[in-house]
């Protein structure tokens, strides 16, 4: 793995990373419009578990059922975090391509999310994303690519 993170960059424990997300005052609206909240975070398999809080007056389509557009979001915003976690904080990765398959329709409710990268690259990283009912049934998965991008260089 090729890390983005500077040597002058504050290493964070998993804890550290987890407390920051559960602690922002600055949530973006889209991750309040899927209910997102940080489970865990491992740094040393790149991954982290999500929690999506579905509410049916904001996600459903005419059949009761969460629209797929609101699963794609969910599996883009663990793969997303997964990156952020995997360059240490030090990054953002915007997100290239995504290939998703859904297996179940979603239903209101909560939403377990897992996001993982697979291989961290220079200009690429590769992610996976899946996303389970409460009963830990698999509902949709996704992979993609992102481009690693430095939070400097992305806020300019």
């Amino acid at each position: 793995m090729t890390d983005v993170a500077t040597p002058e960059a504050e290493t964070l424990t998993d804890d550290d990373i987890l407390q920051r997300f559960l602690r922002t005052k600055n949530q973006p609206t889209g991750s309040q419009t899927l209910g997102f909240r940080m489970v865990s975070v491992s740094q040393a398999d790149r991954s982290v578990e999500v929690e999506f809080d579905a509410r049916a007056e904001l996600l459903l389509n005419p059949m009761k059922q969460i629209q797929g557009g609101y699963l794609c979001a969910m599996l883009d915003e663990a793969m997303s975090v997964a990156c952020m976690v995997a360059s240490g904080m030090t990054a953002v990765a915007p997100t290239l391509e995504m290939k998703t398959s859904f297996l179940r329709p979603g239903q209101p409710g909560k939403i377990k999310g897992i996001g993982k990268v697979v291989k961290w690259g220079r200009q690429v990283a590769f992610t996976e994303g899946e996303l389970y009912d409460p009963e830990g049934r698999l509902l949709a998965k996704a992979t993609g690519t992102a481009i690693p991008t430095p939070f400097q260089k992305y806020k300019k």
